[in-house]
């Protein structure tokens, strides 16, 4: 897991479909007032874009993206 690392949530995007902690096996959301929370950043896999590409407003980035690939590259079974 990983702590360099980590989905941010841009709120004025975000629709609060929920699809973000419905994706995620890694327990990084929680929902809070209808909105996603980034509960546990530590969680997340480090390449996983499972979330984002799921996004259907584009509200997720991750804390230590460089590339800006969007492609999944995690490895994770089933979280992808």
């Amino acid at each position: 897991m990983s702590k360099t690392w980590y989905p941010v949530i841009d709120y004025s995007q975000c629709k609060e479909c929920g699809a973000c902690i419905n994706k995620c096996k890694h327990g990084v959301y929680e929902q809070r007032k209808n909105r996603p929370v980034v509960v546990n950043p530590e969680g997340c896999v480090h390449g996983c874009r499972g979330c984002q590409n799921l996004c259907p407003s584009g509200a997720i980035q991750y804390v230590g993206d460089t590339d800006g690939n969007n492609s999944c590259s995690c490895g994770c079974s089933g979280c992808c």
